[in-house]
């Protein structure tokens, strides 16, 4: 809690009990900021927080109010910084470790926060996780009124650093304003997120701000491979650490990749590395050297780091195996991309050894023209599919479905409209070695039918088909 006068010199000495912009969630001594969002500009709704209980106003345009107002030029910028202050400005506490890209941001904070320990904390799309905090969010990367709560609450639990996840619409929408990283990665940039962005160039232009929020004598760390790379690096003016195949400063050699295990050899500094990952696929390689390279960048010794590295917990959702004792494999993930899916099946056929059986959809309201090609794709590379639906909101899931198998001649799936029959008609088919992978929702806890979100989780019906206890 601070007072008004704490946070504006010459304002009432009223205390301050919390900041928000959303007027729904104002309650008694709340500090309200009339931010402007996309298609909603909160200056509309200063009545409804007063009578919520909001004590004072931040606007930028003349409004009538029975509470003291501050008025500024740009609420937008002026939320960071009003949060800043009154949490006490816990960023300059911080290590933050800024994770964007169109895949991996995930998986490659879940791994810096478990090669870090308790120094590190977690941020993003599985939640908020440092030493006894535990707690799901509502955006990948929060606004800021949420924010700069979130590192509060990770200083106070006493850890140096936070992994955590910048997505493209966060840089967007200026939610990282007053952030800066010590070290930056982008894992790659395909197309992604047009629904927001409208053209890839808007895109990759978004992923790529974040150069603008690394610290002064920070590090950028970068994928050769990645097809923005060049162009990436070209607008970089800070310390930039490079991982992929042939030149780069961690170096991938070799892998071998096992339905288990992943064996990898790393050159770094002239020197090779033999490494066993507990992480499945090419693809997580490469994540796993953008996090030895952030340890690498912090001063960590490359043999420290190694020596952890059997100790990664695989993100959940993510390549996640469930195994409650069947003769086949189970797999749970995130992927909603035709790049995602072209990394997952380019492991899993290198694997298998029966049947591939794929359960997916795809979300409702959002970038039809992806549709038809992740559709092929994962009617080329499955023995079997079963189309579902995947967060529908207001679409016809079978009109969704339409789309997704429009340009194939493929015929080997089926449309199940309710995701949990559509995955328990999967593992009544299994046999013997099979793989079932469930994908597109990952770690959810929800199902986004019209405007409600329902409770629903992938994993919580495989449970129940085994009669096993959440």
């Amino acid at each position: 809690m601070k007072k008004l006068s704490e946070l504006y010199e010459g304002y009432p000495d009223i205390l301050i009990n919390d900041i928000k912009i959303n007027s729904k969630e104002v309650k008694p001594n709340d500090l309200f900021v009339c931010i402007k969002g996309a298609s909603v500009d909160r200056h509309d709704y200063v009545n409804d927080a007063i009578n919520n209980g909001a004590v004072a106003v931040i606007a930028s345009k003349k409004i009538d109010a029975s509470v003291p107002v501050i008025y500024v030029n740009d609420t937008n910028l002026e939320l960071a910084n009003v949060c800043r202050k009154f949490y006490d400005y816990p960023e300059q506490k911080l290590g933050l470790i800024g994770i964007t890209g169109t895949n991996g941001k995930t998986t490659v904070a879940s791994i810096i926060k478990d090669l870090l320990g308790d120094d590190c904390g977690y941020l993003g799309t599985n939640g908020l996780i440092c030493k006894n905090v535990n707690e799901k969010i509502r955006n990948t990367t929060p606004d800021a009124d949420r924010l700069f709560k979130y590192f509060k609450k990770v200083v106070d639990n006493g850890c140096k650093y936070l992994s955590m996840e910048a997505s493209s619409e966060a840089f967007f929408r200026n939610r990282l304003n007053e952030v800066f990283f010590k070290v930056g990665i982008i894992t790659n940039i395909t197309e992604d997120h047009l629904n927001v962005h409208k053209t890839i160039d808007n895109y990759v232009a978004s992923k790529q701000e974040i150069i603008n929020h690394i610290e002064s004598d920070g590090v950028l760390i970068l994928n050769t491979l990645d097809k923005y790379y060049e162009k990436t690096r070209e607008k970089a003016d800070c310390k930039v650490l490079t991982f992929g195949k042939g030149n780069a400063d961690l170096e991938i050699v070799k892998i071998v990749e096992f339905i288990n295990k992943t064996d990898i050899t790393l050159k770094y500094q002239d020197k090779l590395y033999e490494i066993t990952s507990p992480l499945l696929g090419e693809f997580n390689v490469y994540n796993l050297c953008a996090s030895i390279l952030t340890l690498l960048s912090l001063g960590y010794e490359i043999n420290e780091i190694i020596k952890n590295i059997p100790n990664i917990k695989v993100p959940r959702g993510r390549m996640e195996f469930l195994n409650f004792g069947q003769d086949y494999h189970i797999i749970i993930d995130y992927a909603h991309t035709t790049d995602a899916f072209e990394k997952i099946y380019e492991f899993l056929n290198k694997v298998k050894t029966a049947k591939l059986i794929t359960v997916t959809g795809s979300a409702g309201g959002r970038e039809h023209e992806k549709r038809s090609s992740m559709g092929s794709l994962v009617l080329d590379n499955s023995d079997y599919v079963i189309f579902t639906m995947d967060d529908p909101r207001n679409e016809n899931v079978n009109s969704i479905i339409d789309d997704l198998v429009r340009d194939s001649k493929k015929t080997n799936y089926e449309r199940v409209i309710d995701r949990e029959l559509a995955i328990t008609k999967a593992l009544d088919m299994a046999k013997r070695n099979d793989i079932i992978l469930i994908a597109g929702k990952g770690d959810d806890d929800y199902m986004a039918v019209g405007n409600l979100y329902l409770p629903y989780k992938d994993e919580n019906v495989v449970r129940n088909y085994f009669k096993i206890e959440k």
